[in-house]
């Protein structure tokens, strides 16, 4: 922060510049390449012109190789719109909230930061006129996208609780966002994407691990290490955070935690039956989840 000042990353080739700590890029689209532009500054060209027929997007989702603009440790690009966990980044929601006609309101970044420090609201929203933020149950204003934005942005100072976002269109509310402050990490929770996959032994089930407080707040520093077992017939055939510095094994039975998430991916066998995954963590209690195999 502030988030309204775009960063060049490097600024030419090998050139040095103010890095993050730990390796990281900001969730704001503010950073790109020198031989690039952020997300808005592109998809904004694309629609002024008539004769432009798209953006080419480097890249979809973050990749191995040309880690950029990080050197080692740093093993894969920064700028994908989805992580290597397959974890959407919030620009993801930029692109929803132009891309699609169902109703889209994301606000970012997280609500656990240090009081009086100053903070940078963003909303992605579409099919709406308007939207208002409140900081716990106050107004902070009502916001509308002016001429060729595609954010609105509210500058607050941390106070714990929660930040409600709605949007309305004619007076009307379309959609309503909270984020509330995560207390102290209680729980693990798991989500697979299907849980019925084919045994064939090719068939995948992506499972997102969370770390949580004890209202089902994400808890966005979590770091733990997650230990993994599988029973039945299935096995583990990946595991992730989407961090891009991590060097951490891929194949393995264990993953530490990143910004509270990680993904375990369960392969089928060639037999049907039932699989479960369990998890385990310090200072936790196990947590799994049942696959079916057919």
């Amino acid at each position: 922060m502030p988030s309204d000042t775009v960063k060049r990353w490097p600024p030419a080739y090998n050139q040095p510049f103010d890095s993050n700590a730990g390796y990281t890029v900001s969730a704001y689209d503010h950073v790109s390449a020198y031989w690039g532009s952020t997300h808005e500054e592109t998809w904004k060209i694309v629609k002024k012109h008539d004769f432009i027929s798209g953006l080419f997007l480097w890249s979809g989702f973050d990749y191995l190789g040309e880690p950029t603009p990080y050197p080692w440790p740093a093993r894969s690009s920064y700028f994908g719109v989805i992580d290597l966990a397959g974890f959407p980044k919030d620009a993801y929601y930029l692109y929803q909230s132009e891309w699609t006609d169902e109703s889209v309101l994301h606000i970012f970044p997280h609500w656990n930061w240090t009081p009086g420090e100053i903070i940078d609201i963003w909303a992605y929203y579409n099919n709406a006129n308007e939207v208002e933020l409140f900081l716990n149950g106050k107004s902070l204003g009502i916001k509308s996208k002016k001429n060729d934005e595609f954010h609105v942005m509210w500058r607050v100072n941390y106070e714990p609780g929660a930040i409600k976002a709605i949007s309305r269109k004619n007076g009307k509310t379309v959609l309503e966002k909270e984020i509330r402050t995560a207390g102290e990490p209680a729980k693990i929770e798991m989500i697979a994407d299907r849980n019925e996959i084919k045994a064939d032994g090719k068939d995948l089930s992506f499972v997102t691990v969370k770390i949580l407080d004890q209202e089902g707040n994400l808890m966005p520093d979590a770091d733990n290490l997650i230990n993994f077992k599988i029973n039945g017939n299935g096995l583990i055939a990946g595991v992730d955070n989407g961090y891009q510095a991590s060097l951490e094994p891929f194949k393995a039975n264990y993953r530490k935690a990143w910004k509270g998430l990680c993904l375990v991916i369960i392969q089928s066998i060639e037999k049907s039956g039932k699989i479960t995954l369990h998890a385990e963590a310090d200072g936790f209690l196990p947590s799994r989840v049942e696959i079916k195999s057919r």
